[in-house]
């Protein structure tokens, strides 16, 4: 198991990696680590991903309470919706809020991205869908999200961003590259022409591969069984 000081590092290097590719500019963006039922650590608000080192990470509780935080830092205010995932999903170790370009690009075209067009993508996403728009800071995001936690473990944020979760942080990081690496595909095969879907029996063994795999976190087929094709949210739909 890693030491506090040791994820405290990861999230800075993590968040080094996000501000280097373009999920981020400026200050946005924000990473939050499970450390147990009581205590999470986070990155702070109005500090630069690329720039943090382990002294600006914040610790909070679970009501997003300052547990610990060096002067001069206090945590993200965005914390409500983390805090959220961490409440309705026991499993969740970690989560990455942050701002990519071509998956913030769908979120502000309100286009989830549900587009079977890759097997990595299905077999680790599944299918990413849009939620409703929240004013930032608030909780409306929490609100807005919600409803996906049980079934996802990705969001676009409409008109705002992408939210990532899973067991640990690097896993969770992992899942924000994976999100965008999909939509920045399915953006420039479609000015190419137009994308070719797999059909539902493709889809069907790529979510056996999943399942022989016993990957961890949420899945849309998962919840409605191998006949998982009318979910209205997802690309397992008639």
């Amino acid at each position: 198991m890693m030491k506090e000081q040791e994820i405290k590092q990861l999230i800075c290097d993590l968040g080094k990696r996000i501000y280097a590719r373009n999920m981020v500019a400026a200050n946005d963006g924000n990473i939050s680590v499970k450390l147990n039922d009581h205590e999470f650590l986070c990155t702070p608000t109005g500090v630069s991903k690329g720039f943090m080192t382990p002294e600006f990470i914040c610790k909070v509780n679970e009501k997003g309470e300052v547990i610990e935080a060096n002067e001069g830092y206090r945590p993200s205010s965005e914390i409500k919706m983390h805090m959220r995932i961490y409440a309705k999903r026991p499993d969740v170790g970690a989560v990455v809020h942050a701002h990519p370009n071509f998956a913030t690009s769908f979120a502000i075209a309100s286009q989830p991205l549900n587009k079977p067009i890759m097997p990595e993508a299905v077999i680790s996403l599944g299918c990413v869908p849009l939620t409703p728009y929240g004013t930032p800071s608030t909780m409306e995001i929490p609100e807005a999200i919600d409803p996906y936690l049980d079934d996802f473990d990705a969001v676009l944020l409409e008109s705002h961003g992408a939210l990532t979760w899973s067991v640990d942080l690097m896993s969770a990081y992992m899942k924000m590259e994976s999100l965008e690496f999909y939509a920045e595909l399915l953006y420039k095969s479609s000015q190419i022409g137009t994308p070719t879907e797999f059909t539902k029996e493709q889809i069907a063994k790529l979510v056996e591969i999943r399942h022989n795999m016993g990957m961890p976190g949420r899945f849309p087929a998962d919840r409605k069984g191998p006949n998982c094709y009318k979910c209205n949210r997802c690309f397992w739909k008639e």
